[in-house]
């Protein structure tokens, strides 16, 4: 065979494993996207978790940093107002966020069905997936107490009708939440939402 018979079009000797190398590199392809779209449902989470971590690790300093200030008696109408902090959340997939009580003992998803359990100084974290975060909050004893809006002199005041110590909020959590501390017979870090 000579150099004056041979073409770039004539030559057919690797036409046949052109389809197998086709075939193979899409495989390739297809595989690589199918572990980044898994690698990614896998990481997700994590990142909502850190996410999640972040915001509830600002909320007990913030609430950490009121401690040590004012606190409103509620004795006195005319008392000034304690120190409030102010927390922005965010939290999705998130079945509640309590603070320094754990409403849901026996971690049944219902939190009407047992007495709460007060946890001072805590912040608990409960995912609609059943995982649990617990967040210590240093310092001395905070005890925390549910506030309602008298609408007769516009103050919070503790809410009675509440059984036990203990704010939760129930998700999903969006917003911003205030806290005052007060005196009632002790100090006490109240909500005003």
């Amino acid at each position: 065979m000579g150099v004056e018979n041979s073409s770039f079009f004539r030559d057919t000797r690797g036409i046949d494993t052109v389809p197998l190398k086709l075939i193979f590199y899409l495989a390739v392809t297809g595989a690589i996207i199918f572990l980044m779209a898994f690698s990614w449902n896998n990481m997700a989470p994590a990142y909502s978790g850190a996410k999640d971590r972040k915001q509830i690790n600002s909320a007990a300093i913030e609430i950490m940093s009121i401690q040590d200030g004012y606190a409103r008696n509620i004795q006195e109408v005319n008392s000034p107002e304690g120190s409030i902090c102010s927390i922005e959340l965010s939290l999705s997939d998130v079945r509640f966020l309590a603070f320094g009580v754990d409403p849901d003992i026996d971690m049944n998803g219902n939190l009407s069905d047992s007495l709460w359990q007060v946890e001072n100084n805590t912040i608990i974290c409960q995912y609609e997936n059943g995982v649990r975060n617990l967040y210590h909050i240093d310092g001395e004893t905070i005890v925390f107490k549910k506030g309602k809006l008298d609408n007769s002199t516009d103050l919070w005041e503790p809410d009675e009708n509440v059984a036990s110590k203990g704010i939760v909020i129930e998700g999903p959590i969006s917003g911003t939440f205030n806290f005052e501390l007060i005196l009632d017979n002790g100090k006490h870090t109240l909500s005003h939402f």
